[in-house]
């Protein structure tokens, strides 16, 4: 349970909005609720940080009131930063409109994390530590700046740094040159059902789980989320499996595969199996889904209590989830 897990990527202000439905182009819609909080791979860290993991944030943060949120925000849930303060700007920020039905729609803004520099880098490539669980963001690598520098140093990794990518909506936008390399060196791969068709040209799941495996090394494994379906995992030298989700009510999607991607890596970090962890992930994003708010991924008493008498939160937490 030493290893942490590092986020090189984006830490932002969400500004979300609840509307009944998206607005036609060129029209208006009126908001019913909005808040602004800290986002993008806040819910990633807060994830698994909640499950016991220790999680640092190794990416860019700005001066101004957006880097002032995501400073409170991280310190209030004990997850630490790497780089210092920029001084040149602020931390930019994402619009997510939430329609009736919970999904969500974005317009990100960035700001001093799209300027990642070789002297970063370094910084982070001095501070990992064996053991670590380094998570990559297609968002970081679609930024002309970041991606070249993020995907050459993923690809010098020593095999005891466990790399996860989540090439995010803007998967089609990654370079070849940046992503490839990148699929190369993975252990994880986590895409949603639409990401995964992107990628590997299937809408079938399982052939999509397939494919996308093939194109990773030997020991690497694939997640495909499949919102309250649960997800398809394809794991190193297995064959690929449906893990069932948790029917809930869904109330507010956003930060859902977030809170699936930091509970999976925490699980594998503290030891267990891929299929339990892909379980407890699904259970973890099942919690996040039917509460308000882009980070609500539950603690271990909070998903223990969620699983009640399933197995699985015996085999996660044993006796006590504290």
């Amino acid at each position: 349970m030493n290893g942490r897990l590092v986020l090189a990527g984006n830490v932002i202000a969400d500004l979300v909005i609840e509307v009944p439905a998206l607005p036609e182009r060129g029209s208006d819609v009126i908001g019913t609720r909005t808040e602004t909080t800290a986002g993008g791979g806040f819910n990633t860290l807060v994830a698994a940080r909640r499950l016991g993991t220790e999680a640092v944030f190794a990416g860019l943060h700005g001066t101004g009131p957006y880097g002032d949120l995501v400073r409170d925000a991280l310190d209030a849930e004990d997850i630490g930063t790497l780089l210092p303060v920029r001084t040149d700007g602020d931390t930019g920020f994402t619009v997510a409109l939430i329609d009736s039905g919970g999904e969500r729609t974005f317009v990100t803004s960035f700001g001093v994390e799209a300027t990642l520099t070789p002297s970063d880098i370094d910084t982070l490539a001095a501070e990992l530590r064996p053991g670590d669980l380094l998570q990559l963001s297609g968002y970081g690598l679609v930024l002309s700046a970041n991606g070249p520098l993020l995907s050459g140093f993923t690809a010098g990794l020593p095999s005891d740094i466990t790399v996860c990518l989540d090439p995010a909506p803007l998967v089609a936008d990654i370079p070849e040159a940046v992503l490839a390399p990148v699929l190369a060196r993975v252990d994880w791969l986590s895409v949603n059902a639409r990401e995964a068709r992107l990628m590997s040209g299937h809408e079938d799941p399982r052939a999509a789980v397939t494919a996308l495996r093939d194109r990773l090394s030997p020991g690497a494994g694939v997640l495909v989320r499949a919102d309250k379906d649960g997800c398809w995992l394809a794991a190193p030298g297995q064959a690929p499996t449906h893990v069932p989700g948790f029917p809930v009510d869904a109330v507010d999607s956003n930060g859902a595969g977030d809170a699936h991607v930091g509970s999976f890596l925490a699980l594998i970090g503290q030891g267990h199996d891929p299929v339990t962890a892909a379980r407890g992930a699904n259970a973890a994003a099942a919690y996040a889904v039917a509460r308000r708010g882009p980070a609500t991924a539950p603690d271990r008493t909070a998903l223990a209590a969620f699983l009640g008498q399933d197995p699985l939160a015996q085999r996660l937490f044993g006796a006590d989830p504290h």
